[in-house]
């Protein structure tokens, strides 16, 4: 079975499969059997969310026991935005078990980002409703472990914006401008996505659960283009 092929990637056996099932389907598979009794993974996703975010509070504030507060905010926020979740779900090949409604699937729902980052944190609720916090720390532990190590070597910046502010000023008078493109979920769980742009031309792009975070992203991103390019 599909479904057992992923429990043995993820680690973790279901005892209730009913909550994996749940947490791969995608709204519009719901909606195109008209609701009837039917559940999709967007409450899933809430908890995930919240599970995702005290399952990184605790790891990083071990890690890094000597940054501040606005640090340890920093490398969560990093953590936990659209694309290291999307990219944390490719890794799982997450897409490829995601229960989809046919108009979806027709337009490649398998590999967007946000069904994909969605379905990553509705599958950790999941993984948290049948095993409870241990194994849940134990999906985040596995998971996040590359991503950790890669930010452990790279410390993250303390002022992405304010970097990439004064190295562009120092070549040019124009300021890097900062716009929201894309808004997704519900109220109560945004998600947005920003790009910075200098000079007439986009140099980063960021998601994150709010306009700044999002922003913020950008900024790195832009730093770490330009780093990679030799600017």
């Amino acid at each position: 079975m599909p479904a057992k092929r992923l429990e043995k990637i993820i680690g973790h056996a279901f005892k209730r499969p009913e909550l994996l099932e749940e947490a791969l389907t995608h709204p519009s598979l719901a909606h195109e059997r008209g609701n009837h009794g039917s559940q999709h993974n967007q409450r899933l996703e809430f908890l995930g969310d919240a599970v995702l975010q005290l399952t990184l509070t605790d790891r990083i504030y071990e890690q890094y026991p000597n940054f501040p507060e606005g640090k340890l905010t920093q490398v969560r926020a990093h953590l936990a935005n659209r694309h290291t979740l999307c990219r944390r779900a490719q890794a799982i090949e997450l897409g490829h078990y995601l229960l989809l409604g046919k108009g979806e699937e027709a337009s490649g729902g398998r590999d967007r980002l946000s069904n994909l980052a969605d379905a990553y944190e509705a599958l950790l609720g999941a993984i948290y409703l049948d095993g409870g916090i241990r194994a849940a720390r134990k999906f985040v532990a596995a998971q996040f472990g590359p991503e950790l190590k890669q930010l452990k070597e790279t410390s993250p910046r303390q002022n992405p914006k304010g970097e990439l502010q004064e190295l562009l000023q120092a070549r040019s008078s124009a300021n890097p401008i900062y716009r929201v493109v894309h808004e997704t979920g519900p109220d109560h769980h945004k998600h947005f996505e920003a790009v910075v742009e200098w000079q007439g031309r986009e140099i980063g792009r960021g998601t994150g659960a709010s306009k700044k975070l999002a922003e913020i992203a950008a900024a790195e991103a832009a730093l770490q283009g330009l780093e990679k390019a030799g600017n």
